[in-house]
């Protein structure tokens, strides 16, 4: 699994990761939203320029244009909740991709285990296409593992993307030992931060991307 560093090279990428971390400006949900959508944006050129090409000839009114377009068929794919702007910014870039969705949530089993449970998904036939998963935060792994699991079972894909905002190193070698027989996989991030807490939690990070993106959810333990 190949894994490239965004933040390895300064780019106004940083400047979208300065808001979506600073304590004040998350206090306002849709500007939180959009700077997670515009780092999608910016992933997705990125992503673009690994992927393969056709020469079309284009008529213009002064005559005939070479351009080259791309030829992947495109799959966009996203775990419910936190990752819909993260991938709206990628649809709003690769508008005639198609879409997957999946649900996945944080769950501790009988033993004391932290678990990832999938319920839901809707997705295309991604047999021989370029699959391209978008979600925002990379903490354990666990999380973009079983959604990707999931989708191969709509197909193989012809190369895979994993997206995420925010990684850790502990997610990236858990991602590069689960996935070690899975063939051209390429793992983008926006920043690698150093630790997870006791909770999962990525350190320094930005806290919970989608209470961030779409307010706090109840747990059903916190009812009475």
């Amino acid at each position: 699994m190949k894994v490239i560093n965004l933040s390895e090279h300064n780019s106004v990428l940083n400047m979208f990761l300065r808001e979506i971390r600073d304590v004040e400006i998350q206090k306002d949900p849709l500007r939180f939203r959009r700077n997670i959508e515009r780092i999608g944006e910016f992933m997705a050129i990125e992503v673009s320029k690994a992927l393969n090409y056709d020469q079309t000839d284009v008529q213009t009114p002064l005559g005939i244009a070479p351009v080259n377009t791309i030829s992947d068929q495109l799959v966009l794919a996203t775990i419910l909740r936190a990752g819909l702007p993260l991938h709206q910014g990628f649809l709003n870039i690769f508008d005639r991709a198609e879409n997957a969705f999946l649900s996945a949530y944080r769950r501790v089993n009988g033993k004391g285990e932290l678990e990832i449970v999938a319920e839901y998904m809707a997705a295309p036939s991604i047999e021989g296409k370029t699959l391209i998963v978008a979600d925002p935060m990379l903490a354990t792994g666990m999380s973009m593992e079983v959604g990707y699991l999931a989708l191969l079972r709509h197909g193989k894909p012809a190369h895979t993307h994993l997206c995420c905002a925010i990684a850790t190193p502990q997610a990236i070698d858990y991602m590069r030992r689960e996935l070690n027989d899975s063939p051209d996989v390429t793992l983008w991030c926006a920043a690698i931060d150093p630790v997870l807490n006791d909770k999962k939690y990525i350190v320094p990070g930005l806290g919970d991307a989608g209470d961030l993106c779409y307010g706090v959810k109840v747990h059903l333990s916190d009812r009475s």
